[in-house]
């Protein structure tokens, strides 16, 4: 046996998810509820330095985001098809769609077990007003959502399994053990709840984004998306709308 043939069986295998989202989603909690498992490591958002450098967005502590990060998209695609965290047996990789760029290449994701998490366009685009004010539709990513999905079905010739944050707020055992089967990973109770209190995994940013999780100990309640927005905002909610229906038909918990 060559030493590269023992280093390679010495490494232990590991499933890394990418789980691919849109902000003033879920994707913190679901972030938390894996973190929750004793098998699996999770990473928050690591495009989120490139993004910002590549766009120029002034997006809160935008000198600290970049400061905590690579902002070499490529070496950051590169570091997460590597070696887990800790040596972890899952991987979970939180991402926000919009932090991927129309000419990003994506052949890295064929390394990765792809997932997708959506949520009503409406009920995105009232809550990041709430803090941010009237969005563009690209800081949504429900088209890179589409983009980013379609290249992943292309490549493994089949659907990556899509997941509603309002089925996973409506019966979070049923929605997890889904997507579980999906990804041919064991479903963990434990990852119905969690402690209280920040984590050394989140990102720099959760000062300011994630009070709401920080507080929390299970997924909350689930709010239905408003009937009606301002016109500037229900312009935006009925562009994005295509997009949510057609990944909504590839829902687990369809």
């Amino acid at each position: 046996m060559t030493g590269e043939q023992g280093r390679a069986r010495s490494t232990p295998p590991v499933t890394r998810i990418a789980m691919w989202s849109g902000p003033r989603n879920i994707s913190t909690a679901m972030m938390r509820s894996f973190e929750n498992r004793a098998d699996c490591a999770v990473t928050d958002e690591p495009f989120y330095s490139a993004y910002l450098t590549r766009t120029g967005l002034d997006h809160p502590m935008r000198d600290a985001v970049i400061a905590s990060q690579s902002p070499d998209f490529g070496a950051v695609a590169q570091s997460l098809t590597g070696p887990a965290p800790k040596g972890a047996a899952l991987w979970y990789q939180k991402h926000m769609c919009q932090h991927i760029l129309e000419d990003d290449p994506l052949d890295w994701t064929a390394q990765v077990s792809n997932a997708f998490l959506i949520r009503d366009p409406r009920a995105v685009v009232a809550s990041f007003a709430k803090g941010r004010g009237v969005p563009q539709a690209f800081e949504l990513g429900f088209h890179q959502q589409v983009r980013i999905f379609d290249h992943v079905r292309d490549v493994t010739g089949k659907a990556p399994p899509v997941l509603d944050a309002a089925d996973v707020l409506g019966d979070p055992e049923a929605a997890l053990r889904a997507l579980c089967d999906a990804l041919a990973i064991p479903f963990d109770p434990a990852m119905l709840s969690w402690p209280a209190g920040p984590r050394d995994s989140d990102g720099v940013w959760a000062p300011v984004w994630y009070k709401a999780v920080e507080a929390s100990t299970q997924f909350g309640q689930a709010n239905p998306a408003p009937d009606t927005l301002p016109p500037a905002l229900e312009a935006i909610a009925q562009e994005a709308r295509p997009a949510y229906e057609r990944m909504a038909g590839f829902r687990v918990m369809g």
